[in-house]
This record gives structure tokens, C-alpha cells and sequence, in this order.
């Protein structure tokens, strides 16, 4: 357990909270045809409200790093180096043994025993988070705030690039999915696409890295300059500039969040962008606030609640009513039959968000606040 740093920024802690909870609602959503289109991915090219929650809380993770970078890079180089990777190794791991979660199962010969690790995913989620994390953290350390800004674009342009040489923006020709199987094996990959590809895959996590920096940079200027309107300006026009130009470049990259382009990057870190900008004013300049501690209690234990619900979600696939997992059948049972199947499938995954955020007020209350 942690004490919960002073110096928070209600706006970055508000919007958080609000990822998470948008993050949870999506991924508890049913799915094709039983879930409203803005909670389901974009089938391929395009953008919908849900393709915008991962690189939020990408943003987030950055924002959270311009308040603690500076601490770490006091204790010199060596000892920030082994924090930093010893933090990204941690998260990594979390996210890996979530996918391998329960561990023990019946295999097609009904022999009970330890999955197999050879089907195990090794992409995901908190794999990027962790990955993201650790290499802006790295290259603001050793390259300074400017260098970081050109490794950033330099990072965009040859993500770009490789996509244009080595492949195309199809499913089945991506570079991205040609690396992952020459490197990691299609076992190790998500399924859900209707062949082995993941959209976390090894390649896209270079792009990735940019809604970080671009998240340390907007914490930054919160952090240094305050709730002002200068500060409110500043992150509107940087959002107007990030969107404009991404928009420009999807006319040659199309914005596709499975490959993370480098167009879906800069649109996502403009909307967050204008997103924290309207916060500061919200919370900061018009003292709105009263709504704000919902999402603030969630916004204290991300990482934790975020496991929480993908393990919760995990067993309610693992146990079953009749023929159905326990999933659907509260599903069918308990939602859609009195609400019809798309407010059902939306009622029920709100629900399940707001048991996660009464584990989040508990531990609020009682002051647990834990960090890897």
C-alpha cells in the first residue's frame, strides 16, 4: 500500500476515473449486435467512442508520469534505470498472467492440469501500458523534453514507413502481424479477430508510446503552469493542431486502432487533449465539481481496478448455468429480459462497473491505495 501523493490534479485524476469506468462498461459489453455500435470497436478502419479508452489511458499514464519523473531522476541515473524497469517488468507481468488466468483447466482430452504456456497471450493491455511507460519514461530521461519531442514524431513517421515497406493495412498483409508471428508464434497472439492477430502486438506498441509522451506533456504543462486560461488555451490549440494534422494523414494512413496508426495516434491525443483541457476549466476555473469524486475514487486505484474487473469477467466465463457461462445467462436472465438485448447489454455492463467502483470506494475510504 501507498499513501496518495498531495499534489494530484482533480482534473487528471477526474479523467482517470473516467477512462477506467468507460473502459470497463466496453469491455463488459456483449457484442456484435447485442451491444449499442459506439461500445464496440471499429470492424477495421474507422473510430468509434470505444477505440478511444486505450490510448486515454495511455494518456493518463503519461500524465501521471510528469508528477513523479522528476523524484525519479533525483536518485540519480542507475537507480532511476532499475525503478523504472523494475516497474515496467511488474506491470507486464500482471497483464501477462491476467490472459493466463485461472492457470488450470481440462484439456480436449479432459485431462485437468496447468494451461499451457504455449498458448498463453503475450501481448495485451497492461503489456503496453507497461512498455509505453517505460520507454517515454526512458527517453525523457536520457534524451531531455525536446529530444523526447523528436523522438516522438521521428517514431510516428517510422512506424509510417515500415507499415508502407512491409506490408499493407489489411488484416491478413500488416507488418505489424508478420513481426508478431516471426517473433512470438501465433499461439501467443489474440484470436479475436477470426485469425490470430493482436492488436497489442509488438510493432504497434512504437506509436503507442507517443500517447504517453503526449500525456506527460499535457500533466506537464497542468503541473507547471496551473488551471489557468492559459493553460486551457494551450491544450485546446495543441488539440486542434494534433486532430487537424491527423486527420490530414489518414487521407494516406487511414485511422485504424488494431495497428495503431500514427493518424489514430495524434486524433486520440487531441481528443484527449480537449478533453482535459474542458476538465480544468469544469473542475478548476467553474468549481463543477460536485459530480467529480465518483470518478476521482476511481482514478486512485486504477491499475488494481482495472485487474479486478478483466479477473472478475474471466470468471464469469468460467462457470455455468445450464449451457450457457454464468456470463450470459446473467445476461439473458437478470438484464435483457425486461430491457430488450442492446439497453441490456449497456445496463448490464454498467452494473458491473459500478460493483467494480464500490470495491474502489472501499478501499478509498479506508485509504488503500496500491502502486506497482
Amino acid at each position: 500500500m501507498a499513501p496518495l501523493p498531495t499534489d494530484r490534479s482533480q482534473a487528471i485524476d477526474v479523467m482517470r476515473g473516467m477512462t477506467l469506468a468507460l473502459m470497463i462498461v466496453v469491455n463488459m459489453s456483449i457484442g456484435e449486435g447485442k451491444s449499442f455500435g459506439p461500445l464496440l470497436h471499429a470492424t477495421w478502419h474507422g473510430l468509434t467512442l470505444t477505440d478511444l479508452v486505450f490510448p486515454s489511458f495511455l494518456f493518463i499514464v503519461g500524465t501521471a508520469l510528469s508528477y513523479t519523473i522528476d523524484r525519479l531522476s533525483a536518485a540519480g541515473t542507475p537507480e532511476f534505470v532499475r525503478k523504472v524497469l523494475t516497474r515496467t517488468g511488474l506491470i507486464f507481468l500482471c497483464g501477462f498472467l491476467m490472459y493466463w488466468f485461472p492457470f488450470f483447466g481440462t484439456d480436449a482430452s479432459g485431462h485437468f492440469g496447468l494451461l499451457p504456456l504455449a498458448k498463453a497471450r503475450i501481448p495485451g493491455v497492461l503489456q503496453r501500458i507497461a512498455l509505453g511507460y517505460g520507454c517515454a519514461a526512458l527517453a525523457l530521461h536520457f534524451l531531455g523534453r525536446r529530444g523526447t519531442l523528436w523522438f516522438a514524431a521521428l517514431a510516428l513517421v517510422a512506424y509510417w514507413a515500415l507499415l508502407v515497406a512491409c506490408g499493407d493495412y489489411t488484416l491478413t498483409g500488416n507488418a505489424v502481424l508478420a513481426l508478431d508471428r516471426a517473433l512470438l508464434g501465433e499461439g501467443h497472439l489474440y484470436g479475436g479477430e477470426g485469425i490470430p492477430f493482436d492488436p497489442e502486438g509488438i510493432l504497434s506498441t512504437l506509436p503507442a508510446i507517443v500517447n504517453v509522451i503526449g500525456g506527460y506533456f499535457a500533466g506537464r504543462l497542468v503541473r507547471e503552469r496551473g488551471a489557468t486560461w492559459e493553460t486551457i488555451g494551450r491544450l485546446l490549440l495543441a488539440a486542434f493542431a494534433c486532430v487537424v494534422v491527423g486527420l490530414a494523414w489518414s487521407g494516406v494512413m487511414p485511422i485504424n486502432k488494431k495497428l495503431w496508426t500514427s493518424s489514430y495516434v495524434l486524433v486520440t491525443i487531441g481528443i484527449d487533449l480537449a478533453t482535459l483541457g474542458t476538465l480544468v476549466w469544469l473542475l478548476d476555473l467553474r468549481k463543477q465539481v460536485a459530480w467529480a469524486p465518483f470518478f476521482e475514487v476511481f482514478g486512485r486505484n486504477t491499475l488494481f481496478i482495472y485487474l479486478l474487473s478483466e479477473i472478475a469477467g474471466t470468471v464469469l466465463n468460467l462457470f455455468h448455468v445450464g449451457r450457457q457461462t454464468l456470463f450470459e445467462w446473467l445476461y439473458d436472465a437478470v438484464f435483457a429480459s425486461w430491457a430488450g438485448p442492446k439497453p441490456g447489454s449497456l445496463v448490464y455492463s454498467i452494473s458491473f462497473m459500478l460493483c467494480c467502483w464500490i470495491v474502489a470506494w472501499w478501499m478509498d475510504r479506508r485509504r488503500i491505495y496500491i502502486r506497482l
